[in-house]
């Protein structure tokens, strides 16, 4: 399994607006510049962040995105499931032999493990 462009920017994004201790908005275009990220990019995803309720924009001339909650209620999980929908290592049942697939067991495993690892990250572990 790759984890996808969006959700390694998202995770960044994320831990930027974790790691601000004055607790003001950011705009896309200050994440960007911090992070490297391309804006137009990074605009879409905060599109996405803001859906999930993961951010909040705040609107006018000292506007911007901060955390909607507290850094360490926002796992990495939360954010890849965010942007990357489902953590689905591989397709099941697309073969059409699912039900009697002893295989399928290593993926449910891997899928379980990755859940685990992703979802036991918050951001508040991140920016210590």
């Amino acid at each position: 399994m790759k984890i996808s462009k969006r959700a390694q920017y998202g995770v960044r994004a994320m831990v930027c607006l974790a790691k601000n201790k004055n607790k003001k908005a950011y705009s896309i275009r200050e994440i960007s510049n911090i992070e490297g990220i391309p804006f137009e990019f990074l605009a879409k995803l905060f599109a996405d962040l803001e859906k999930e309720k993961l951010v909040k924009a705040k609107h006018g001339a000292n506007g911007g995105y901060f955390l909607a909650k507290p850094a360490g209620k926002i796992t990495a999980g939360n954010i890849v499931e965010a942007l990357d929908g489902k953590i689905t290592p591989v397709k099941c049942g697309l073969c059409g032999k699912a039900k009697k697939c002893l295989s399928k067991n290593v993926w449910d495993k891997v899928k379980q493990s990755l859940s685990k690892t992703l979802y036991a990250i918050t951001l508040k572990d991140l920016i210590k």
